[in-house]
């Protein structure tokens, strides 16, 4: 069932605010499917889902290999019977700013501030789509 990315269901954004590791799907430069266990943050206010990482791994050089359009991704989260998923476009932000907002974000769904990393980046998705049953 789609619904507003910026607009959720009360049950829909409730269901993000919940502790669940999620997916993340990322496209390969050969265009196959590149699917990682991640923590992601929903930010329907501001049309974003943002994803923590090290700047070395394989679905940050996933989205950079895209190139400055950004990569069409996806997220996604599963309950039982219950999942949702967001896609968009993601890019990566290095900012310091950026950086610390987004390892905020964590912290407040998941219960825990990660390790410092000098390395950290953000993997920032502008989303296009939402959709799901919570």
């Amino acid at each position: 069932m789609a619904t507003d990315p910026r607009n959720p269901t009360d049950s829909y954004l409730s269901f993000w605010r919940e502790y669940h590791m999620c997916t993340l799907t990322t496209p390969r430069p050969n265009g196959t499917p590149h699917v990682v266990a991640v923590g992601v943050t929903y930010d329907p206010k501001n049309g974003l889902a943002r994803v923590i990482t090290n700047k070395h791994s394989r679905k940050v050089a996933n989205v950079l290999a895209a190139g400055p359009e950004g990569a069409r991704v996806a997220v996604c989260q599963v309950d039982k019977g219950r999942w949702a998923t967001l896609e968009g476009v993601a890019r990566i932000r290095t900012e310091e700013a950026e950086v610390a907002d987004a390892v905020a974000r964590y912290a407040d769904r998941y219960g825990r501030t990660p390790t410092p990393n000098p390395d950290r980046v953000v993997i920032e998705i502008a989303l296009t789509r939402a959709m799901g049953r919570a």
